[in-house]
């Protein structure tokens, strides 16, 4: 990541309170773990945008679009930056975008040791579906670990992106899972 790129460096160079928080990066980083904290410690209303995005066996839900529509029509929310077809709905409403770019070791040991724990466990997930089998990984390209492995540096582009198309979204970034914490310190108190 170019470091001239203008980010904000902390909260406490926010202007004000966010109402409306993305929070982006790669498949396994945290995004909807940091949305559910969020979600508690500002009260803000949250939907894990996979639970709108994904049907039952894997389909892509019909009414997906209009969901992301009618909730970010709020005035108050927090949600995960990510699917193509609303990233730019979603940045065109946000007071603040939070960027987890952590290592790739912390991302791949994170994506990893969940999409084991849950195959494992056998966890439901978003209406119904559940992890794959492990031996998927070898056969299928959009298996999650492999789909993080692929897209992980994708993420300074869609940056570089909504910086130039919304200059006056202030986006955060975290390079540390300790920095996260710090935010929601931060966030907390502010």
């Amino acid at each position: 990541m170019d470091r001239s790129m203008p980010l904000v460096s902390e909260v406490g160079a926010l202007n004000a309170q966010p109402n409306r928080i993305l929070v982006a990066g790669v498949s396994g980083s945290g995004k909807s773990s940091l949305c559910r904290q969020l979600h508690i410690q500002l009260a803000l209303p949250y939907v894990e945008l996979d639970s709108l995005f994904h049907g039952p066996n894997w389909s892509v839900r019909t009414t997906f679009e209009a969901e992301v529509e009618q909730f970010i029509s709020q005035d108050r929310w927090v949600l995960e930056w990510q699917y193509d077809r609303v990233r730019q709905r979603l940045l065109s409403r946000a007071e603040l975008l939070i960027w987890l770019d952590y290592p790739l070791v912390v991302v791949m040991k994170r994506v990893i040791w969940r999409t084991i724990r849950r195959n494992m466990r056998r966890e439901p997930l978003w209406n119904g579906n559940v992890e794959p089998p492990l031996w998927t990984i070898l056969t299928n390209p959009e298996h999650i670990i492999r789909w993080a492995w692929r897209t992980r540096a994708s993420y300074p582009g869609r940056i570089r992106r909504a910086l130039a198309d919304y200059p006056a979204l202030p986006i955060l970034r975290i390079t540390d899972p300790r920095e996260a914490r710090r935010v929601l310190e931060a966030l907390w108190s502010s």
